[in-house]
């Protein structure tokens, strides 16, 4: 592609329509015109995205979405059902700190991952959570804590499990220049009046560092509790990942996190 072209759709990504308060920061989303018309490539105009969400076939979340301008954050779930189609999609970062649409099994579309912001006590003390997708939750278990990830039901809207945030489990930053990358934590850092920082290793052995807050843990141990994208080359029949090649030269398509590679 000509780096002219190139240029112009990141400029095209950068102008993005305001979405609705009360939601994260601009840079953090993508409005649901872009995924369709940009994205997905399922719309060739704004009007045609209009028209398709008017027939109310695109859930963000487990909840049908009409606003074109609504916001679908990092885990998010973007499921399109049609007479002729039934897609599920899950936005998250590339090793290049892009968002990116993976395309997931209707069992995974059915939760998501949420990482706890704060635990606190309301009005006669009524102990509830906030999570960093605006979500509070009223009674959560009194083991979860802040910087936990909880496994909520979209249908029930309830939490069936959550990761505890603590060294040894697979996380991926999610802010700054390491966006993107996976590893397994290493070390934790606590300085106090300032940030905590952590350690990570990735598959290859390289160590960064960043902070606490960019960090979003994906599951217990090594085992990612969602999946993970795939790259396939197209002189092979076997796939090749730039992310995982130690996880898929064995005959296993499955995605072990720690082989999760920046490039």
């Amino acid at each position: 592609m000509p780096q002219s072209i190139r240029c112009l759709i990141n400029l095209v990504e950068h102008l993005l329509p305001s979405h609705p308060l009360g939601h994260t920061s601009q840079g953090s989303v993508l409005p649901l015109v872009i995924i369709m018309r940009n994205r997905l490539k399922y719309a060739l105009t704004y009007r045609e995205v209009i028209s398709i969400l008017m027939q109310r076939q695109v859930m963000v979340d487990g909840k049908v979405r009409t606003d074109k301008t609504y916001p679908t954050g990092f885990m998010g779930k973007c499921s399109l059902s049609t007479s002729s189609t039934n897609e599920n999609f899950c936005l998250l970062y590339d090793t290049k700190g892009r968002f990116r649409l993976h395309s997931v099994r209707d069992e995974e579309s059915k939760f998501k991952l949420c990482k706890v912001r704060s635990v606190q006590f309301g009005q006669k003390g009524i102990p509830y959570l906030n999570t960093y997708d605006g979500r509070t939750i009223r009674y959560p278990d009194p083991l979860i804590k802040a910087n936990n990830t909880i496994k909520l039901d979209l249908e029930s809207n309830k939490i069936v499990d959550f990761i505890k945030f603590d060294v040894g489990n697979v996380v991926m930053v999610t802010g700054d220049r390491n966006r993107g990358r996976v590893g397994v934590i290493k070390n934790r850092e606590k300085h106090k009046g300032s940030f905590e920082t952590l350690h990570i290793q990735d598959s290859q052995g390289h160590e960064f560092a960043t902070r606490l807050g960019n960090v979003f843990t994906l599951g217990k141990g090594t085992k990612p509790w969602v999946s993970l994208p795939q790259r396939f080359s197209n002189s092979t029949s076997s796939p090749c990942s730039c992310y995982l090649p130690a996880a898929l030269t064995n005959g296993n398509n499955s995605l072990d996190v720690l082989d999760w590679v920046k490039i």
